[in-house]
């Protein structure tokens, strides 16, 4: 389970650390509660494979942990996770970027999914 937990952590940093490099490269808003301070919509990529790679980092990183802690219990953390990160962050973005970018975005969507 080590090896996983390894795998997992590089995972999560690839994913996280390409997302933070598109971003800072179109020169637009990492901030995930201010979506109107987004200049440009970036799909290039880890956003080829996830809508949301950050996110989907934060949960490799998680899951990492939980495989290095090992037992059943450790788990809930990345479900909760991935159910808080889906309702109270994930849904809202999507209703702000599909306001702030239009159809585009709703063809972004079309083509890669929400988590991989």
């Amino acid at each position: 389970l080590l090896v996983l937990a390894t795998v997992l952590l590089l995972v999560g940093a690839v994913l996280g650390g390409g997302a933070l490099l598109h971003f800072r490269r179109e020169r637009t808003s990492v901030h995930p509660i201010r979506l109107q301070q987004s200049r440009v919509l970036v799909t290039q990529g880890v956003y080829r494979i996830s809508r949301n790679p950050m996110y989907l980092g934060l949960l490799c990183w998680l899951m990492g942990l939980a495989c290095y802690l090992g037992g059943p219990w450790v788990w809930f953390g990345p479900l909760l996770l991935l159910g808080w990160l889906t309702r109270f962050q994930i849904l809202p973005e999507e209703r702000a970027l599909r306001a702030r970018f239009g159809i585009p975005y709703v063809q972004y969507c079309r083509r890669v999914r929400r988590w991989c």
